[in-house]
């Protein structure tokens, strides 16, 4: 398994180490609100059905311990976007939302030529 840290520090290495007319690997990152440790297949559990989410983590990478920034969603999100603690990015619980000047995941890669998106809330 690979740690988030080696993760990000390997991405970031081949997205500014990739040369010109290479393609660079694509990843999703999945953010999902009350969804427990073994609610998934991947993850054993044996009442759910979950093909297409088992088949995504048997072919990229899975992250084995992390833990939320947050017990509740907006918070979460806004750290996982931005890398930096709730309160500090502005978002310390729901209700408020994330500044246009805070820096995001997107915000950074997409100078690098990455087309970014977002699903959801």
């Amino acid at each position: 398994m690979i740690s988030r840290r080696d993760f990000v520090a390997g991405t970031a290495s081949a997205v500014l180490a990739t040369p010109q007319g290479r393609r660079r690997p694509n990843f999703l990152v999945f953010l999902v609100d009350d969804l427990g440790c073994h609610d998934l297949g991947c993850w054993g559990a044996s009442d759910l059905q979950t093909p297409n989410i088992d088949a995504l983590a048997a072919s990229g990478a899975r992250f084995t311990n992390w833990y939320a920034a947050a017990p509740v969603c907006a918070p979460s999100r806004a750290a996982l976007l931005t890398g930096r603690y709730p309160i500090r990015a502005g978002v310390p619980d729901n209700g408020r939302p994330l500044r246009p000047t805070e820096r995001t995941i997107a915000s950074l890669l997409q100078p690098a030529g990455y087309a970014t998106g977002l699903i959801g809330k």
